[in-house]
């Protein structure tokens, strides 16, 4: 008996296509990540052995995952295909207008030389070859920006699970393919939100979706550079699009079995049953996993995936409860949970230590919350037979509905009129928060404003999200968000409860605490991995539920159609609007060509010595990574713009009595002068993003980066 909503010699379906197209990102990069992460512990993360395990990995869990998946999407070829198209059209697009972001100034440069290290290398931490120097020596330092000295080696900052990702793009590409995995990614988040949309909206509204979404500012700069967020994104949603579909399993009868052996017919429900069970069981441990993973993109996944643990134990206590057959669900996505979660918090604790102490601030009371969670959650599971019958009496409280959804109109009132009840500040109490106030500082003067650091503008955050979203789609969501809690708390629509869980508490959390530099569109990114999608998919189920709404009153088909093409107007126009303004305008370009010019002008067998300040933070791993040339800067002693002369001489001897071509860089020739003839090996002229602290990003700023170097004489300062 063949077990299935449709045999194998079927045609697929339109709908299932986009079900399966939607599914799949989150299940690549989890088999990627799973057979990455082991590879890279080891110390022999490289394409001989990581891309065949990777493949076998992605093509198990798509297997697993997809077999025999039901009929989750209802969709014609035309809004298929029109999803496909703008996924395709978003990839092509960012490819085109991409940025080359390789020097190390912000994150995305720090995430492209993490990604050309694991590339070249495959293995952490990144030694600091003191032997090329004549060993180790006081007046040596190897760390950088983006790069800490830690343990006796040189550690990147942040998370690996994008590195990895993006290392990918570097074996297939070079450094050309590096800098175009996040137009791939972007296309495939496309696809996610769309698949998400079409299973809880429709899928004839997921064209919408997916336009609005491509089309907003955070999206085409997150798109175009070597960030988290994106990944982020995909792993986050493509768990929500595995848990819908491991629910639908539950209750269609597709097991993701390809067969039953015969068997007396008086047996046969049973055992449908038991491999319908098996196959949404299969389902929940696979989106728990995608969940958990999310934590090997960014430690801020922490967080966001909070939700999910609370949801597992409801699932848990339903089943305790009542029996409901959906509670079969709660155990494996707790696993899957926990098995994703403890692999990233691993990579954190043996691969970004640094970074963990760096943010350990906020990762301590976050882990807290996160035990505290747990322990309250596993509480309430096991305590459900006691408290079940409370709940059910409060939830038949005849006002709570609506009490609820007032609750999430007054959460948004009051982001609203936040600017006017607070001014959100932070004084400096350390090293790196001083340097952040004269960042501000720098950058409110280039805006023409008051100069006060201590300022970070917080208060304007949803302000931030109208810039680039809209008003409409903010009043949408608000409106979907307020009327779906009251549908939940009447105990209808329980699909939406997770998703809808996810959306609000992420947002809140980052409306709240952006926990960033406040300047745009660098800031936007905080909105990227759950608060503008999330609202995109609640504003359009928003704007089917005016369109219902209107039916029910009475109006025609003609005027429920002019409601949504107005809607649709309202959603689309105002973030093509805002991002008009910088998304045919490329930033940081010529980047690649000048670290090329630059690698090219180094000699063969040389050690780099960096004498200056900001080309040591820009350049030490660049040279270092994408030159493959051993380099340290030289320690200044406090106060001093540049190192004491005799430490450079002393090191440039040691450098010649190991054999090898000592090679000095700085921003300025007339630094290099003393020790040699300086030549200018980098002249980079380009443009760089606006910073701009109080309204939209419009447009760009010019930006210079020049590099020298000498090949010392053979008796410097003689």
């Amino acid at each position: 008996m063949r077990i299935g909503w449709s045999d194998r010699t079927r045609r697929p379906s339109a709908g299932r296509m986009l079900a399966v197209l939607s599914a799949v990102p989150a299940l690549v990069l989890a088999g990627w990540l799973l057979a990455g992460l082991p590879l890279l512990l080891l110390g022999v993360f490289r394409p001989v052995a990581a891309l065949p395990l990777g493949l076998l990995a992605a093509v198990l869990l798509c297997r697993y995952g997809l077999r025999r998946l039901p009929e989750t999407v209802e969709a014609t070829a035309r809004q298929t295909g029109a999803v496909v198209a703008i996924a395709l059209g978003s990839a092509v697009f960012n490819g085109l207008f991409g940025s080359e972001q390789l020097i190390v100034r912000r994150d995305p440069a720090t995430y492209a030389q993490y990604a050309v290290w694991l590339a070249g290398h495959g293995s952490l931490p990144i030694p600091y070859q003191e032997a090329a120097f004549g060993g180790a020596d006081p007046a040596l330092r190897f760390d950088s920006m983006g790069f800490y000295d830690y343990g006796g080696a040189v550690v990147p900052q942040f998370m690996p699970g994008p590195p990895m990702i993006q290392a990918l793009g570097h074996w297939l590409g070079g450094l050309t393919g590096l800098l175009l995995v996040p137009a791939v990614l972007g296309a495939l988040a496309v696809l996610v939100l769309s698949g998400l949309v079409a299973r809880l909206v429709g899928a004839r509204w997921a064209p919408l979706a997916a336009l609005v979404f491509a089309v907003s500012m955070p999206i085409l700069y997150t798109s175009r550079t070597t960030f988290s967020e994106l990944p982020s994104l995909i792993m986050l949603f493509g768990g929500l699009v595995l848990l819908y579909d491991a629910r639908v399993r539950l209750r269609s009868g597709v097991t993701g079995l390809g067969y039953l052996p015969p068997v007396p017919s008086g047996e046969q429900p049973g055992l449908i049953r038991a491999a319908q069970s098996y196959g949404a069981v299969a389902g929940a441990d696979l989106a728990g996993l995608v969940f958990g993973l999310a934590i090997l993109i960014r430690i801020d996944g922490l967080r966001d995936i909070l939700p999910v643990l609370v949801y597992a134990g409801l699932l848990i206590a339903m089943r305790r409860a009542d029996g409901r057959e959906e509670g079969r669900l709660g155990v494996p996505l707790l696993c899957g949970l926990a098995v994703g979660t403890g692999l990233g918090l691993a990579a954190a604790y043996f691969l970004a230590r640094p970074y963990l102490t760096y943010l350990s601030g906020s990762i301590r009371p976050l882990l807290a919350i996160c035990g505290a969670v747990l322990v309250l959650t596993l509480i309430a599971a096991a305590l459900t037979p006691v408290l079940a019958p409370a709940l059910r009496r409060v939830v038949r409280v005849r006002w709570l509905p609506e009490i609820a959804a007032g609750l999430v109109v007054l959460v948004m009132v009051a982001f609203a009129v936040r600017p006017w009840l607070q001014t959100v500040t932070r004084l400096p109490m350390t090293p790196d928060d001083v340097l952040n106030a004269g960042f501000i500082e720098r950058t409110q003067e280039s805006n023409g404003l008051a100069t006060d650091g201590s300022r970070l503008y917080y208060e304007e955050s949803l302000y931030w999200v109208i810039w680039y979203v809209g008003i409409p789609v903010v009043v949408l969501a608000t409106l979907a968000a307020a009327l779906l809690t009251r549908r939940l708390v009447r105990r209808r629509g329980f699909g939406w409860l997770l998703p809808l869980a996810v959306v609000g508490w992420t947002t809140v959390a980052t409306l709240l605490l952006p926990s960033i530099t406040p300047d745009h569109p660098w800031a936007s990114r905080r909105l990227v991995p759950i608060v503008i999608p999330g609202l995109i998919l609640l504003a359009v189920w928003g704007l089917r539920w005016v369109r219902e709404k209107a039916r029910r009153m009475g109006y025609g088909q003609a005027v429920q159609n002019g409601l949504v093409a107005a809607g649709a107007l309202l959603l689309l126009i105002p973030p093509v609007i805002t991002s008009a303004g910088t998304a045919f305008t490329p930033v940081e370009r010529g980047e690649r060509a000048a670290v090329e010019a630059l690698c090219a002008a180094i000699p063969p067998r040389a050690s780099a010595l960096i004498v200056e300040r900001v080309t040591g933070d820009r350049l030490t791993q660049v040279v270092r990574g994408t030159c493959g040339v051993p380099t340290a800067r030289v320690v200044f002693r406090q106060g001093a713009d540049i190192p004491d002369p005799a430490d450079v001489t002393r090191l440039i001897d040691r450098v010649r009595s190991t054999g090898r071509v000592p090679v000095l860089l700085a921003v300025r020739g007339d630094q290099l002068a003393p020790y040699g003839e300086p030549v200018q090996v980098m002249k980079l002229r380009a443009r760089q993003d606006e910073r701009s602290l109080v309204d939209p990003p419009n447009g760009t700023w010019s930006m210079a980066v020049d590099a020298w170097m000498t090949v010392p004489d053979e008796s410097p300062l003689s």
